[in-house]
């Protein structure tokens, strides 16, 4: 293949690893804004049909239960007090048609009684992806609180693990 050829291979790979990566950060940058508005659909959506959400205790099988979540009486009651899901910029690994997201999450709670906004929740979150006809969508998100248990700190060396093992390290 002639030099130039390559180049634009090159180019077109790295074009794509890009708009790969942008496409993910859109998913994760709209469940915040879909769940704290009650938008039951969208949110799911974000979801493959068999996809999981594993909240502990909660592990969530599928589009109809991540709604009901984003429906229920526990999730409105938060909404309708005043609520955030704020999403930290997230560790992507992309490889082929599967994909990682590794990030914080802060739940972030008003106090009626005060004005005043505090974190209620802080956690490490493990997204799993899938490029299918629709676009890229979730299969599996496992959300673990920073509460000083180890598995929520797990789900954060698997990723500069993996990371590093790409690496050679």
């Amino acid at each position: 293949m002639p030099e130039h050829e390559q180049a634009i291979a090159a180019l077109e790979r790295r074009v794509r690893d890009l708009e790969d990566r942008l496409a993910l950060m859109q998913i994760l940058a709209t469940y915040g804004p879909a769940v704290d508005s009650g938008s039951a659909a969208p949110a799911a959506r974000l979801w493959t049909e068999d996809g999981v959400y594993d909240t502990y205790p909660a592990v969530l099988h599928g589009r109809a239960a991540i709604a009901d979540m984003v429906t229920g009486e526990l999730h409105q009651r938060l909404i309708h007090s005043g609520a955030a899901h704020l999403q930290g910029l997230p560790h992507l690994e992309v490889d082929g048609d599967r994909a990682v997201a590794t990030a914080y999450s802060q739940l972030v709670l008003r106090d009626e009684g005060t004005d005043s906004y505090r974190i209620w929740r802080t956690g490490a979150n493990r997204w799993e992806f899938v490029r299918t006809a629709q676009g890229w969508q979730v299969t599996h998100r496992v959300n673990r609180q920073l509460d000083g248990d180890a598995e929520a700190r797990d789900l954060f060396s698997a990723a500069v693990d993996e990371r590093r093992a790409q690496d050679g390290d």
